[in-house]
């Protein structure tokens, strides 16, 4: 016998991703796209897309900065690069300029993702490369003194290796 009550995990009713022949909601078998017009960034499953877009919101007041990906409710995630390149352009900068290990590991389960997404966007991240300085917040002094600050390259690999496991 169908389900009468809604998904629990995303509100869903009958007639909205309800599948009544078995009774479940579908979203846990769906994907969702990341989009620029009609250009797909990538295409993961529901549960990847919704933590990606939740650890945009949630990486944010980092930087100060909107993240640029509004979900519009049709299995679909638009970015906005005018307001995206720059949010990722800041997380890199502070990523680069900060000494604190564990913020820079954080921002490492987040960054390569959505330098991908950048990357395949055609857009630029300037903060990669060049002098971004040292940044004085959230300083980590251990016993061999203050950390070195973060590596470019180490997040370009780390975004190489990953765009694989992305599909479009």
């Amino acid at each position: 016998m169908p389900r009468e009550d809604p998904c629990p995990d995303l509100g869903c009713v009958p007639g909205q991703a309800w599948r009544w022949a078995a009774g479940i909601c579908d979203h846990e078998w769906v994907s969702r796209y990341f989009k620029v017009d009609d250009l797909t960034l990538w295409n993961p499953s529901d549960r990847v897309a919704q933590l990606f877009y939740r650890s945009c919101a949630a990486v944010a007041p980092v930087v100060g900065l909107p993240p640029g990906v509004v979900d519009n409710c049709r299995d679909e995630y638009e970015v906005d690069l005018d307001v995206f390149v720059p949010f990722v352009d800041a997380l890199v900068r502070e990523y680069r300029a900060s000494s604190h290990a564990v913020l820079r590991s954080l921002l490492e389960g987040f960054l390569p993702a959505a330098m991908v997404l950048v990357q395949r966007a055609g857009g630029e991240l300037p903060s990669l490369s060049g002098q971004v300085g040292t940044s004085r917040r959230d300083v980590s002094v251990g016993v061999g003194g203050i950390a070195p600050a973060g590596d470019g390259e180490r997040l370009m690999a780390l975004a190489r290796e990953l765009a694989g496991a992305m599909p479009v």
